[in-house]
């Protein structure tokens, strides 16, 4: 069975691979397709995708955009959109602006929590000499406070980010049709989760679901690593009917969250079809050639 992953990420935001070694990984563990889908970040996807033609994979960049919605945030999976699209490039640098800012001033709020750090600590920890939020959670991760990286966030960068107001990201009303006129595909990520839709009834999770869908949503994670059996059920219920692209990947870390392995899972627990992609890029071409449907969305 020929095998992919939609849902993956380099040292480009906070995974422990570079885009390179994500290819050659992808292929030593079985796959025939992967994504990459840094968070707010597509600086890795060239690499990534050169790579992927050097191992013989097939290859979609991607990004996961984070989203306000309804008061909470939600991480939004863009696949398959041309990245030199006038309207992507502006959506793009409004992202990275809010992303690359005021970092000293983080620094400085995660300092004052007994952290030996400082920008000039941080600075080689730079993808591409950018200095965002992700090279502050690798030197952070260079630290090993912690076995994984979640707890980086908790503690240290999301309460400075709260505190110094960066709290803010593109409103996903806004996005949602910028990434249809760049030709890409979205896809709602693990909507369990507290960056999703947890704490709500499946009835309002449901109407969130449709609404999100109204406003150009096309699809959501069908596979996630620790979907309940009742979590998977659901989500496949809404995709059948609200009409949605079934979409799916391991949220693959490396290092970072060691459980989890490429394409497989936790415990070899996820094995997402090939015919997932070849869906998806149908749907691409759909929404390059003009042909979406109304509202923008597209049937599985």
């Amino acid at each position: 069975m020929n095998i992919i992953d939609l849902h993956v990420h380099s040292l480009v935001s906070d995974g422990s691979y570079s885009p390179h070694d994500l290819a050659v990984h992808a292929r030593e563990v079985g796959l025939s397709a992967f994504a990459l889908t840094d968070h707010d970040n597509i600086a890795g996807n060239e690499e990534a995708a050169a790579a992927a033609r050097e191992q013989g994979l097939d290859f979609l960049n991607g990004m996961e955009l984070t989203a306000d919605f309804m008061d909470r945030k939600l991480h939004i999976v863009c696949l398959g959109f041309d990245a030199d699209h006038p309207s992507f490039r502006q959506l793009y640098a409004e992202i990275r602006r809010v992303k690359e800012g005021k970092i000293p001033e983080i620094i400085d709020y995660v300092r004052a929590k007994g952290i030996d750090i400082s920008l000039e600590k941080v600075r080689p920890f730079a993808y591409g000499k950018v200095l965002d939020r992700y090279a502050i959670m690798r030197y952070l991760v260079s630290l090993h406070l912690y076995d994984r990286a979640q707890p980086l966030w908790d503690h240290y960068l999301d309460p400075a980010v709260r505190e110094l107001g960066l709290d803010q990201n593109m409103p996903v009303e806004e996005a949602l049709p910028v990434i249809h006129e760049a030709g890409g595909v979205t896809s709602l990520a693990h909507f369990h989760k507290k960056i999703g839709l947890k704490g709500l009834s499946r009835a309002e999770q449901e109407a969130a679901i449709a609404r999100l869908h109204a406003m150009g949503l096309d699809g959501m994670e069908r596979w996630y690593p620790n979907y309940t059996q009742e979590d998977s059920d659901f989500a496949a219920h809404m995709i059948e009917k609200y009409h949605l692209l079934t979409t799916g990947g391991t949220d693959f870390h490396g290092s970072n969250r060691p459980q989890i392995e490429m394409g497989h899972g936790i415990a070899g627990n996820m094995a997402i079809p090939y015919e997932v992609y070849t869906k998806i890029i149908l749907s691409c071409k759909k929404f390059r050639d003009g042909k979406q449907e109304n509202g923008g969305s597209i049937a599985n």
